[in-house]
């Protein structure tokens, strides 16, 4: 398996051997255990079903889901590609130095931070209308949308005001700066999607550059 899930705590700084500062991000996998294993015999595919940290309030049938497997109720479900010969098994507390080392690129997945509904100039990069005489109060308009007649309607893909953010995104080759095999969480050089305390995936980069 090449693929986990985390927590992440917030980032800050380190300096290299050149005294360089660098930003990293810190992400937790303490708390990160495996519920479910999936095999092709029986259900047609082979993942590894995880969860991380603790929930109180769960739903009754994700409840007997995880008494099945004799597993505290975690913050969500999800699912990673598994080697069926991997020794892991249901309840096994995932240790990060079974997986990444220092110096390795991954690929972290996870969901943006939401901006709400946004003009085109924030979620778009608009220069906006002219800000002179003679212009209206439209300077932060996204101005013609399409023609009168023909075609008649606003083409698909068109930008426009909407939503902003808490979107699906993957960083890719992202270096693993450091590993704390004690409190099992791991550095990364640069930011990750998403807020603090969001769950993000890890897993090993598909594109590797020589």
């Amino acid at each position: 398996m090449k693929s986990i899930i985390a927590k992440k705590v917030g980032m800050t700084q380190l300096f290299d051997e050149n005294s360089i500062s660098m930003g990293v991000t810190v992400l937790d996998v303490s708390g990160c255990r495996v519920v479910q294993i999936k095999s092709n015999e029986k259900d047609g595919y082979s993942a590894a079903q995880l969860t991380i940290g603790s929930a109180k309030n769960v739903a009754k049938p994700l409840a007997e889901h995880y008494k099945k497997y004799n597993v505290e109720p975690g913050e969500g479900l999800f699912e990673v590609p598994f080697d069926e010969e991997s020794p892991l098994e249901s309840g096994k507390e995932i240790k990060i130095n079974d997986f990444f080392e220092v110096g390795q690129k991954v690929d972290i997945t996870g969901f943006s931070k939401g901006k709400g509904y946004s003009g085109v100039m924030k979620r778009h990069n608009f220069s906006g209308q002219k800000a002179s005489h003679g212009v209206h109060k439209v300077h932060r308009a996204g101005g013609s949308i399409g023609n009168a007649s023909y075609p008649g309607h606003v083409f698909k893909g068109t930008k426009m005001s909407g939503r902003m953010g808490n979107q699906k995104r993957t960083i890719q080759s992202v270096t693993v700066v450091a590993i704390n095999e004690e409190k099992n969480y791991l550095l990364v050089n640069g930011s990750v999607p998403g807020n603090k305390g969001n769950i993000v995936q890890i897993s090993s980069a598909i594109k590797v550059s020589s």
